[in-house]
């Protein structure tokens, strides 16, 4: 698949919960080979939208589509496993399972019946494991694990579906800052191979510095959508954020941080 080329495109989607609209009208489309990031403040329905890409949330109005012309509303979850993963925000925490099982549930998709069929699982597994870094945890039960292993753990079950797009709503968050490195530059691997990813972020830095594309919205809507450069601004920054923000251009990427607080002088007293 050659970078730039478009894998996933959403036209007019429309979302919602129940009777409740959350994303409204959105146009976006996942590039081969690039990582696009979505961003904007708490409750823009950035997670909303990840969803709805998946076809995991049905829209109320508007398409998905793959690059073969195919509706993902119209696809099968055997079908929509082949072509997307994702990695949710949270996981149900499994009792008693080692992470080769887990990793192993990636492969679902490849399977005929009574997981026949799929004879190149297992050394897709132990990739998928390497590629993470939790080759040599593959007998451990998931349930010990650290926090940031587990992320690994299910981002290693995407890696296994093999697909040419992959989802990741806000992986870094609750890490620290070893585990938050270790997951983008996964990321970004991912995308120098030709993956389409597209990825939640809440750190602006994070999405500036990994991120080709970046898309930003407030209150549903999508409101800029270009390079970090062309989005990240100090004016449209302050009116989404609804807070003055400052941006400055570094060697890495943007710093991009609130205006510095004002501290207020003691006050003096009589003696």
């Amino acid at each position: 698949m050659n970078p730039g080329f478009q894998a996933l495109r959403a036209t007019d989607v429309s979302l919602a919960y129940g009777r409740e609209a959350i994303v409204h009208d959105a146009d976006i489309a996942l590039r081969a080979g690039a990582v696009t990031a979505l961003v904007g403040p708490n409750g823009s329905g950035k997670s909303t939208l990840l969803r709805g890409l998946t076809a995991l949330h049905r829209p109320t109005g508007g398409t998905v589509v793959f690059a073969d012309g195919a509706d993902a509303s119209a696809l099968g979850e055997r079908d929509l496993a082949r072509r997307i993963a994702m990695l949710a925000q949270s996981h149900p925490e499994p009792s008693g399972v080692s992470v080769r099982e887990v990793v192993g549930y990636g492969r679902f998709a490849h399977r005929g019946r009574f997981r026949a069929g799929d004879v190149d699982g297992p050394a897709v597994v132990d990739r998928a494991m390497a590629a993470t870094g939790i080759g040599d945890l593959a007998d451990h039960a998931v349930a010990q694990l650290s926090g940031g292993q587990r992320q690994r753990v299910w981002l290693a079950t995407c890696l296994a579906q093999q697909t040419g797009i992959v989802l990741l709503d806000e992986p870094t968050t609750y890490l620290d800052l070893r585990y938050q490195r270790e997951i983008l530059e996964i990321v970004r691997d991912l995308a120098d191979e030709g993956v389409a990813v597209g990825i939640v972020l809440h750190d602006l830095e994070q999405a500036a510095e990994i991120a080709d594309d970046v898309v930003l919205l407030v209150r549903g809507r999508i409101v800029a959508t270009g390079s970090p450069e062309e989005v990240l601004t100090a004016e449209r920054l302050s009116a989404a954020y609804e807070v003055p923000v400052e941006v400055e251009a570094v060697a890495d990427g943007l710093r991009i941080r609130p205006t510095r607080l004002r501290r207020r002088l003691p006050v003096s007293r009589a003696a």
